[in-house]
């Protein structure tokens, strides 16, 4: 829902967007939660400020490798109009830098799951990639794998493309640096994750253009946009418990929705045991409290 007495520039499926000035924008992360694209009328609490801290904690700890677009995520630094709405605002806000959004969701997949996995059973490829023969669900790969998404309208689904889609369409040196880019921040983001006893199965990241400069964007290896598994439960062969919504995932399924419009309302303990998740998530991958974040931010 967006916050009554601002303006909504623009809204998503999680996140609600406010125009601050013209070079800023206002990215406030709900606790709205959508599976098969389609948004629960049941929210998840604190959801949204656990995806808030853990992309600033990232953000942070990879801005060596790719700049981004985070300014703040402190109500105190908004203009003086924004202060009525700070409590509304505290922990799930990031002031951020406009920039030209690359139109391709830059997905890396370390290991062989979810829709990668369906397609290499179909042609033992993904996206364009060959890959060994013989391997099984939740296999870790050679190596981890660029498999681009064209970015769908809101409402559609993202369609997986080939590199050579991306070269063609945004020509070939922005998309050798969107995969180089995108590789690199796998690599630490997983190797932190794996020092946590996590597992970063797959993520997508957003990238855009800033006086003609490549930066990150929107969200960053958070578990709506990334797959983590607890290292501890995986073995090839079978899918491992993740942390993200697939409590929500599993009983919308079980209830025979047709994944259409409107989705299900949700059960407290379905609730209860997704916001346990994501908190969870952030605490082993951030080293600190929850309750850390929400008296920092």
């Amino acid at each position: 829902m967006a916050i009554e007495g601002l303006e909504l520039w623009r809204s998503g499926k999680v996140r609600d967007l406010y125009e601050v000035d013209d070079e800023h924008l206002l990215l406030v992360a709900s606790d709205r939660v959508s599976t098969y694209d389609v948004v629960h009328p049941t929210p998840v609490p604190d959801k949204g400020r656990v995806l808030t801290g853990l992309s600033a904690f990232w953000f942070g700890r990879l801005a060596g490798i790719v700049p981004n677009h985070l300014v703040s995520t402190s109500v105190g630094d908004l203009p003086a109009r924004f202060a009525p709405h700070a409590d509304a605002l505290q922990g799930r806000m990031m002031l951020a830098r406009k920039v030209g959004i690359v139109p391709f969701e830059c997905v890396v997949r370390g290991y062989l799951v979810g829709s990668g996995w369906s397609e290499y059973q179909r042609t033992g490829a993904v996206c364009g990639v060959e890959l060994p023969p013989g391997l099984v669900e939740a296999d870790r790969l050679p190596e981890p794998i660029f498999t681009p998404a064209r970015k769908a309208e809101e409402g559609d689904h993202d369609e997986n493309v080939a590199f050579g889609v991306v070269a063609e369409e945004a020509g070939r040196d922005l998309a050798e640096q969107l995969r180089t880019n995108a590789l690199t921040l796998y690599a630490a983001g997983a190797e932190h994750a794996r020092s946590k006893g996590i597992i970063l199965a797959d993520t997508k990241f957003e990238f855009g253009l800033l006086h003609g400069s490549l930066v990150l964007a929107d969200e960053v290896l958070t578990p709506d946009s990334s797959r983590y598994w607890p290292a501890e439960s995986w073995a090839p062969g079978r899918t491992p418990p993740s942390f993200d919504k697939q409590y929500v995932r599993d009983y919308a399924t079980s209830t025979g929705w047709d994944k259409q419009p409107p989705a299900p309302e949700l059960p407290d303990e379905v609730v209860a045991a997704t916001r346990e998740r994501y908190v969870e998530a952030y605490e082993r991958l951030t080293g600190e409290p929850f309750s850390a974040w929400l008296d920092d931010a």
